[in-house]
C-alpha cells in the first residue's frame, strides 16, 4: 500500500488508526514490564545507565512540557504552522521518551521510593496520578495528532473535534508529564529509592552468564 493510500485511509478512519496504534503501544509497554517482550531485545543495563536514563527521560519530559505549551500559545494566536510543528516535535519527544523508557525498564528496572510517610503517601497519589493520565492520554493524543496530520486546517476547523481534542489531549499530557518530572526529583534528589530489577533484566542476566 503507498503511502498516500495509507494516509487517505487513515484520514477517512482515524478512530480506528488511533485504536490500533494505542494497542500496539499498550502491548509494548505492558509486554516489558511483564517480560513478555524478548529479553535479548534490551542491552543489560547497569544501575549508573538506569540512572542516566532517568535523568535523560526527566530532561526530555520537562522540555515537552515547554514545547506543549508553546504549540498551544501558538494556535490560540493563530499561528497553525508553528503549532502544528510543536506538536509534531512533540510527538517525536514522545517517541523518544518512550524509547528510552522502555530499554530502562526492560535492560534495567525500577525504583521504589524510601522516605517518610508524610511524603511517601502524597508520592503515590501523584505518581498515580500521573499513569492514569498517561494511559489515558495515549487514544486522546494519537487522535488528535492523526487528525492534525491528515486534515488541513479548513478541514479541521469545519470537520473534525480537533480543537476539543487537542485541548483535552495538551491538558492532560502537560499535567501528566509535569507530575512525572516532580515524582522523578523526589525519587531521584530529595529522597532515597530501593532499585528493583526489572524481569527482562533477570532474565538477560541469566542468559548472559
Amino acid at each position: 500500500m503507498s503511502t498516500t493510500a495509507v494516509r487517505g485511509w487513515t484520514k477517512a478512519h482515524p478512530l480506528i488508526a488511533t485504536v490500533v496504534l494505542a494497542v500496539i503501544g499498550y502491548a509494548t509497554v505492558i509486554g516489558t514490564f511483564i517480560g513478555f517482550v524478548p529479553a535479548n531485545v534490551f542491552p543489560e543495563l547497569t544501575l549508573a545507565a538506569v540512572n542516566r536514563l532517568a535523568d535523560a527521560i526527566a530532561i526530555i519530559n520537562a522540555i515537552n512540557v515547554f514545547v506543549i505549551a508553546y504549540g498551544w500559545r501558538a494556535i490560540r494566536r493563530g499561528e497553525v504552522k508553528k503549532h502544528a510543528t510543536a506538536m509534531m516535535s512533540s510527538f517525536a519527544l514522545i517517541i523518544i521518551f518512550l524509547g528510552l523508557y522502555l530499554t530502562k525498564i526492560g535492560g534495567g528496572g525500577t525504583k521504589e521510593f524510601v522516605g517518610p510517610s508524610v511524603v511517601y503517601y502524597p508520592y503515590l497519589a501523584m505518581l498515580a496520578v500521573h499513569i492514569i493520565l498517561s494511559i489515558i492520554s495515549v487514544p486522546v493524543v494519537l487522535y488528535a495528532l492523526i487528525l492534525g496530520a491528515t486534515h488541513t486546517p479548513e478541514e479541521l476547523r469545519m470537520q473534525t473535534p480537533h480543537r476539543r481534542v487537542g485541548r483535552i489531549a495538551a491538558s492532560t499530557w502537560i499535567l501528566s508529564l509535569s507530575l512525572g518530572v516532580i515524582a522523578y526529583l523526589l525519587l531521584n534528589h530529595a529522597y532515597g529509592w530501593e532499585y528493583i530489577e526489572s524481569t527482562g533484566a533477570v532474565v538477560v542476566g541469566i542468559i548472559l552468564r
